[in-house]
């Protein structure tokens, strides 16, 4: 994983130092903390000139520094991980081997081809020197944070970075879309001191619609958001990149029960494990579960094993710690989601290596507990929502207290349960449960001086709750469990495991059952699909430069191109079933699996967002809403 930025110029010298400063390439630095060097390519007949910076964090193969150079002038920044279409050896770094591609592409097709063949989370920049051309963008999901910043319209420039420094600059840094990837003649360009882009979409091969109709909605969506005087314009020839995966099948069948609100939660009154027991006596069910179970297991196998390990390497920082190093961590709430994933982590993960489950709780406030006290539960509530005693919690330093009842949220108690459940599977096995609290205190500082800028350009509420809990899960730094005793831990692992992926595809959030009450299983469709659609905007490359900026690298098995494939070929009624109750209906395939996999109550527990069971919603709640600007 690398922190890249090119800084392009047309007619002006500072435009380069306007864009690319000590603030950037600090962010950078942390997204890459092995490597860091600049590159400056100058054409002078043509006026232009381009800056790569390239900051790596070495994963794979021998430590490559960036950018890449070659002996033809082609200049390379890569921010990925190829997992398949592109064979990569177990000891060959993937930004070599695919700058090694690309410098055997004699054409467009060419390029377009290889990056169709990707399977794997990437962004890029590629500097054709023979024809100045500049090529740049993000996977199909955006699973890799690109960002762009244009100049004004008398000092033509563009800025790509995975990460800005700040949000203070009058033109805006916008996300670039993951529609396809992007070319810029800098010849043509540096002729007219002005930008102008063209694009290459994506497209499904068995697509029914024309080209042109895909040229014409992805070009709207795209310019809508560019300066005025930023060109953008399809390629002549109409080439597309192939997407990596299948459409979503929307077949409704008649058996599926179509009609909303025909609940028969009293039919299967109270949930469950013994429920799901049931579905998985139908041999089709169990067919189908274990289909994905396989496709699921591969997708981890490759995220946990595509990976350098220093074999000889312990923990030195605390004598009373495990002097084995974990590579692998898992962002953990003890939900379905994140159970299956540490579970099939378990099975790849080789056998002696601890794996790190990061748990984040942030400190409940007085009048929370005051509140809690004479709040009716329901059973499941009670045993999800302990009551935190009233001792006080205010004068907890960031460091010191292991263990207050404060920071026992509903994460954090269905965490410690899912602990026990990932013991009895595999008992020989080091599980890191990372008890990380904060505070209100380091929550208002870390946020001032840090998250903002890496939740930016997005700048919602609900952004901001969800950036701050996955960055300071991420970060790792909490306390463990040592002979009976938790002392401060730091998670060391440069790869973490999220669950993203899955409540999108399997109708797992709330919204989904809204959706199917008032539109039956074709609005629920629509809904699934447009959860897709909008991923790259939406959540993933926020995460990218959260977890980034500890120097460690997002994975996400749930949207791996196989998984998305198999889910997609799979009708709704297989995946989900809203008739039935929460803990049970939404990611019933998921809970199936999770059965199989020998998990237990962590199965038929309902969907809890980050925000509120990690409860940072509750620790600066003022009524806001979740789609409010933070600066509102």
């Amino acid at each position: 994983m690398c922190g890249i930025c090119c800084v392009v110029t047309l007619c002006s010298q500072r435009a380069i130092c306007g864009f690319f400063n000590e603030d950037i390439l600090y962010r950078l630095r942390r997204r890459g903390p092995d490597s860091s060097q600049q590159l400056i390519k100058t054409v002078p007949d043509l006026s232009y000139e381009c800056l790569f910076s390239g900051n790596v964090l070495h994963l794979r193969g021998v430590v490559t520094t960036q950018p890449l150079e070659d002996a033809n002038n082609n200049v390379f920044l890569w921010n990925g991980e190829v997992f398949n279409g592109v064979h990569v050896g177990d000891q060959e770094n993937d930004t070599k081997v695919m700058f090694h591609h690309l410098g055997s592409c004699s054409s467009e097709v060419d390029i377009l081809s290889l990056f169709s063949s990707l399977r794997g989370p990437w962004s890029f920049v590629f500097y054709q020197a023979s024809r100045h051309s500049l090529w740049f963008g993000r996977d199909y999901f955006g699973r890799r944070s690109l960002l762009w910043q244009f100049g004004t319209e008398d000092d033509s420039a563009l800025c790509l970075t995975s990460v800005s420094a700040c949000a203070e600059s009058a033109n805006r840094w916008q996300e670039v879309p993951a529609s396809g990837i992007f070319k810029i003649d800098l010849k043509a360009c540096a002729r007219t001191t002005s930008l102008s882009l063209t694009l290459f979409p994506w497209k499904h091969s068995c697509t029914e619609r024309a080209v042109e109709e895909i040229f014409i909605n992805v070009l709207d969506q795209v310019s809508k958001d560019l300066p005025n005087h930023v060109c953008i314009e399809m390629n002549e020839s109409r080439q597309c990149l192939r997407a990596p995966v299948i459409p979503l099948n929307k077949t409704i069948s008649e058996a599926s029960g179509e009609c909303p609100g025909t609940n028969i939660s009293n039919v299967i009154h109270p949930v469950s494990v013994e429920t799901l027991q049931g579905f998985l006596a139908e041999e089709h069910k169990k067919k189908i579960v274990h289909q994905f179970i396989d496709i699921l297991s591969e997708a981890v196998k490759r995220r946990v094993l595509s990976l350098f390990r220093d074999e000889d390497q312990e923990v030195r920082e605390a004598p009373s710690m495990p002097k084995r190093k974990a590579h692998i961590a898992v962002l953990f709430s003890g939900g379905v989601d994140s159970m299956v994933i540490a579970a099939l982590a378990d099975k790849h993960v080789p056998s002696e290596e601890p794996i790190d489950l990061l748990n984040v709780a942030f400190m409940r406030k007085k009048q929370d507990k005051q509140k809690d006290t004479t709040k009716k539960h329901t059973n499941q509530e009670v045993q999800l929502d302990l009551l935190c005693p009233r001792e006080s919690c205010q004068d907890l330093g960031d460091k010191t207290a292991a263990h207050l009842p404060c920071f026992d949220v509903p994460d954090r108690i269905t965490g410690r349960a899912g602990l026990k459940e990932l013991a009895a599977i595999n008992p020989s096995r080091t599980w890191n449960f990372v008890e990380i609290n904060v505070t209100l205190e380091e929550l208002k500082k870390t946020r001032q001086q840090c998250i903002n800028h890496l939740i930016y350009p997005l700048n919602t509420v609900l952004d901001d709750s969800i950036g701050c809990a996955i960055w300071f899960a991420s970060r790792g730094e909490g306390f463990i469990s040592n002979q009976g005793e938790l002392k401060p831990y730091k998670s060391l692992a440069k790869v973490v495991l999220t669950g993203i992926g899955a409540d999108e595809q399997l109708a797992g959030y709330s919204r989904h059952r809204v959706c199917f009450k008032k539109n039956g299983l074709e609005g629920l469709n629509k809904e699934l699909e447009m959860e897709l659609d909008r991923i790259s905007s939406r959540n993933l490359g926020r995460d990218d430069r959260i977890i980034g900026d500890h120097g460690k690298e997002a994975r996400f098995p749930f949207l791996d191109e196989d998984v998305v494939s198999f889910l997609s070929s799979l009708p709704i009624s297989e995946k989900a079933d809203l008739t039935l109750p929460r803990g049970i209906g939404e990611k019933l395939l998921l809970r199936l699996a999770a059965k199989e996999l020998g998990l237990t109550a962590s199965t038929i527990l309902p969907k809890r967002a980050v925000q509120f069971g990690s409860r940072i919603a509750k620790l600066e709640s003022n009524g806001e809403k979740a789609s409010s600007t933070t600066a509102d």
